[in-house]
């Protein structure tokens, strides 16, 4: 088998369908952890990810969902490699994966803070940000829990519609 640009697209747009196994809403296109998907001469598929973080928990499920949906579409051989280098940030999140997120009752993160080449550092004290309620738009909320469902989410509360919601954390 010879692959062809087409087949090329079709395995990316098959790809680009799989769902964030803890945020379901989105697309790991929509999320920005698909980085990229190849196919070769021979017609292995190779698809790249970018974890939100390099110990994420749900790497294992999203390279086996892109797997399984790879296979399913009748490519006979598929790679999963996974790339740390650049690492994810927030700012890979499409508009489209951000208008989700609030439409679900998430806060998007707004643009990731910048740092020098190297290990990122981890600031374990920092003034809060200013976070919009995605209920009412309020910004007079306030965070009741640094975590929530997920190491990347926070759990906050809006003090104007009393609603709780969580907010996906800028890395």
């Amino acid at each position: 088998m010879t692959a062809t640009r087409a087949d090329g697209l079709r395995a990316r747009r098959i790809a680009e369908q799989a769902p964030d196994p803890e945020l379901p809403m989105l697309t790991l296109a929509d999320l920005g952890v698909l980085r990229g998907v190849e196919v070769d001469d021979r017609g292995t598929v190779t698809a790249t990810l970018t974890p939100t973080y390099s110990g994420c928990p749900a790497m294992a499920e999203m390279r086996a969902e892109v797997a399984r949906r790879l296979y399913a579409a009748g490519f006979p051989e598929v790679r999963i490699r996974t790339r740390l280098d650049p690492p994810w940030t927030t700012d890979w999140i499409t508009p489209e994966g951000r208008r989700l997120l609030a439409e679900h009752g998430i806060t998007p993160p707004g643009p990731a803070p910048r740092h020098a080449p190297g290990p990122v550092p981890l600031l374990l004290s920092t003034a809060p940000p200013i976070v919009r309620c995605p209920q009412c738009g309020s910004v007079d909320t306030e965070e009741t829990s640094r975590f929530s469902g997920t190491a990347c989410k926070a759990l906050w509360r809006c003090r104007t519609c009393r609603e709780p919601f969580e907010y996906l954390k800028e890395i």
